[in-house]
C-alpha cells in the first residue's frame, strides 16, 4: 500500500513538473532584465502580446519589456470579447499609453478571436513593418500553443517566448486549484489537436 502511494505521488509530481515546463517555454530565462550579448538575449524587432485570460498582466509584461529596451515596437493582438465595445487590442494600447509608451510605436490587430487568428493576422503586421524577430508574450499556460501557432504561420520569423508574470490565472502553484488543472489540461488537449489537425 505504501509503495502504491509513493508511486502515485511520484507520478503526480512528474505530471505537474512536466506540464509546468512544457506549457511555459521561456527563451529569456538566462537573460538579464535588459538585452545584452548572447544567443537569445539580443533585442528584437517587436514585442507581441496577445489578449485573453489575464490580458492586463500580458500587456504589462510587454510594456516592461519595451521599457527595458527589448524592442522599439509593440504589437497588441485581440478582438473585442464584447463586440459592442472596443477591441482587446485597443484596450491594451490604452494601458500602454497610460504607462508612458508612445502611441507611435504601437501597432494593433483588432480582429483576432483565436490564437490561430492572432498568428495569421500578425503576419500582415510583420510584413508591413519588416519584422523578422519578436518576443511573444502571453500567459504561461498558453505560451506553448501560441508559440506553435505563430511558428507555423510565421516560419521565417525568429520567435522568443516570454510569459506574463503576476498572471492571476497562472503561477507555479497552478496545480493547487481546479482552475489551474482546467487550464493545463485544456491547453494540453488543444496542443494535441494542433498536431493532429492544426485547428484553433
Amino acid at each position: 500500500m505504501i509503495k502504491q502511494i509513493i508511486s502515485l505521488c511520484t507520478f503526480a509530481v512528474l505530471i505537474i513538473v512536466g506540464l509546468s515546463f512544457y506549457l511555459q517555454p521561456n527563451d529569456l530565462n538566462n537573460c538579464d532584465k535588459k538585452p545584452g550579448i548572447g544567443n537569445e538575449c539580443n533585442s528584437v524587432d517587436a514585442i507581441v502580446a496577445i489578449s485573453g485570460g489575464d490580458t492586463e498582466a500580458r500587456t504589462n509584461e510587454a510594456i516592461d519589456l519595451y521599457k527595458n529596451g527589448w524592442a522599439n515596437m509593440l504589437v497588441f493582438s485581440g478582438a473585442a470579447q464584447d463586440k459592442s465595445g472596443p477591441s482587446n487590442a485597443a484596450a491594451m494600447k490604452t494601458i500602454a499609453i497610460k504607462a508612458g509608451v508612445p502611441e507611435s510605436v504601437i501597432v494593433l490587430d483588432e480582429y483576432s478571436d483565436t490564437t490561430r487568428q492572432n498568428a495569421e493576422n500578425s503576419r500582415v503586421i510583420f510584413n508591413d513593418n519588416d519584422i523578422k524577430s519578436i518576443i511573444l508574450v502571453t500567459s504561461g499556460y498558453h505560451q506553448r500553443r501560441a508559440s506553435l501557432e505563430f511558428s507555423k504561420r510565421n516560419s521565417d520569423i525568429t520567435i522568443l517566448n516570454y510569459s506574463a508574470s503576476n498572471d492571476k490565472d497562472w503561477s507555479i502553484w497552478w496545480w493547487t486549484t481546479p482552475h489551474g488543472w482546467y487550464l493545463a489540461m485544456s491547453e494540453a488537449s488543444k496542443i494535441v489537436l494542433f498536431y493532429l489537425v492544426g485547428i484553433r
